[in-house]
């Protein structure tokens, strides 16, 4: 299970709320990018990471799936 692809080439800012799940898209199937909407299922991919943060905040999250530091943008698509 690793199909997965670019999802984008530049990262999207997100207004986050504190102490909510979100589902970020690790396989760069889901057309609701960065967030998972379940493409990866009919397309044998890797699930999405469900992480939280402590406070509201904007955040770049990552979309080439290259980031070394996910959800979030670290350049990695320069």
């Amino acid at each position: 299970m690793n199909n997965n692809i670019k999802g984008g080439d530049a990262p999207v800012p997100c207004e986050l709320e504190a102490n909510k799940n979100y589902a970020w898209c690790t396989c760069g199937h889901s057309e609701n990018q960065p967030f998972c909407n379940g493409k990866h299922k009919t397309e044998s991919a890797t699930p999405p990471m469900i992480f939280s943060i402590a406070e509201n905040k904007t955040a770049f999250l990552c979309t080439c799936k290259m980031t070394k530091n996910p959800p979030y943008c670290d350049g990695s698509h320069k």
